[in-house]
């Protein structure tokens, strides 16, 4: 009547002393109330979690997103701090702060550079399915594309940081502080290089290690890995030189000081040290070429150790302007060092087109299994030969440049013909790497073709002999 429930139950509906009634209606009744209380319960639990799942775990899209815009932030308050720093110092002494300030960090910020290029190189060739970990026999803990970039964004936050650090406390008159700043940088850098914890990747930094080892005591036959590596080196001449000045000044504590000013001082720019150093990475090239005629007595290697002797001239006739007199520098000296210089750019690029790249299969590394821009842009296009050709002639010419010690004073400059000679190290690496991957893929082909026993078919694929 009054539209509520009907209880059977009820004492007004039943008489005294009988029993409670149980009836479908009270059985149904309870029923559905359980069952629509469960359902809200189901509701309200399907409607909350999305939300609360939101709140406890956000998108990727949006961490990338903060992440990049606490990165800009960084590199403008470390942009605004830095130009101030140096604005507040007098105009006589600002040049030659910032000539020691970026000889202490500008190897850092090259090495950096080509951490960054060589994660882009891992991954086109990931992309192009070259199969890098047999070329450099790589074990299956080796480092991804996406692990040498998350090393590089590391690199690029600490040493920014560490150089403004620098300048800020310099600049304030905190010298003692300031000058403890790459000092600690280096320290660093070298403990986490060597550390024997299972941390920062230690299967490949010991990789690293025993590769260099081999390069400076090449007693063992050389593999592909090897000379790869030492050429680098060779493109990173300038940064081992910095590095060794660098250090120079730390062990003799002239960091922040007038001391180092002096060019005749034991650190100066007229130490014999920097052509030593210098030319070190083209004598280790050069043995290894003389290791590899001895163990497969190929001439070419004999032609290969030859060119990386023509860098020597190079380097030592520049260092000679400093300790002999102007005219026979002029008249002597001089003369040979040009010379000299356009030999070991003719003969480097020559090597480059005939012999570490191979012309009939210039842009196959760039054809990607999926599809993608870069692809599209840069596979079968006649514009990457005449790029790749000339830049590489350009900038084989302008690395001269860096090699001289006499020309090294416009620090600018220099900073970026090195910068220049890593990307053209790097363009050179796709094409270096995709014709030794063309001879094993060949080499590989020709032997199973040849061998009929089935059992043999993976030794020849996991076969570690390398073309140097």
């Amino acid at each position: 009547m009054f539209g509520g429930l009907v209880n059977a139950n009820s004492p007004h509906l039943r008489k005294s002393g009988s029993r409670p009634v149980f009836g479908e209606l009270g059985e149904s009744s309870e029923e559905s109330l359980l069952h629509s209380s469960g359902s809200n319960e189901m509701k309200g639990i399907s409607l909350t979690s999305p939300l609360s799942g939101g709140v406890i775990m956000p998108s990727p899209t949006f961490l990338w997103r903060f992440k990049v815009l606490l990165f800009f932030i960084w590199g403008f308050c470390c942009c605004k701090i830095g130009w101030h720093s140096v604005m507040r110092m007098s105009a006589d002494l600002r040049d030659l702060f910032l000539y020691e300030a970026f000889l202490y960090y500008n190897p850092l910020l090259l090495v950096t550079l080509m951490v960054w290029f060589w994660g882009i190189n891992l991954w086109v060739f990931s992309q192009a399915n070259v199969n890098y970990a047999k070329i450099f026999d790589l074990d299956q803990n080796h480092l991804t594309h996406r692990e040498i970039w998350k090393c590089a964004t590391w690199m690029t936050i600490i040493v920014p940081t560490s150089m403004t650090a620098y300048l800020y406390l310099y600049s304030d008159g905190e010298v003692s502080l300031a000058a403890s700043q790459p000092v600690l940088l280096y320290v660093a850098a070298l403990m986490l290089l060597i550390s024997p914890f299972d941390i920062f990747y230690l299967s490949s930094r010991y990789y690293l290690l025993r590769t260099l080892w081999r390069i400076v005591l090449p007693l063992q036959a050389i593999t592909f890995s090897d000379f790869f590596l030492a050429d680098i080196l060779t493109s990173m001449s300038k940064v081992l030189s910095d590095l060794e000045r660098s250090v120079c000044r730390m062990v003799h504590r002239q960091v922040a000081t007038i001391a180092w000013f002096e060019a005749d001082s034991v650190c100066g720019s007229h130490s014999v040290a920097i052509p030593v150093v210098l030319v070190l990475p083209y004598i280790f090239r050069l043995f290894q070429c003389l290791r590899q005629y001895k163990d497969t007595g190929e001439k070419s290697s004999l032609l290969n150790a030859l060119k990386y002797s023509t860098a020597v001239p190079v380097i030592f006739l520049s260092a000679l302007k400093y300790h002999v007199f102007p005219d026979k520098w002029t008249s002597i000296y001089r003369p040979l060092w040009l010379m000299s210089s356009l030999l070991n750019s003719m003969y480097s690029f020559y090597w480059d087109i005939t012999r570490d790249w191979d012309m009939s299969c210039f842009t196959r590394i760039f054809k990607f299994g999926r599809p993608h821009i870069c692809s599209y842009l840069l596979h079968g296009r006649t514009w990457v030969y005449c790029w790749v050709i000339g830049s590489n002639l350009v900038m084989r010419c302008t690395w001269t440049y860096k090699l001289s010690a006499h020309l090294r004073h416009n620090y600018l400059t220099v900073f970026a013909i090195t910068a220049l000679e890593i990307f053209r190290r790097f363009q050179w690496v796709f094409f270096r790497v995709e014709n030794e991957w063309n001879k094993m893929s060949a080499k590989s082909h020709i032997q199973l073709s040849e061998s009929d026993d089935p059992s043999e078919d993976s030794k020849l694929l996991d076969s570690g002999n390398y073309s140097v």
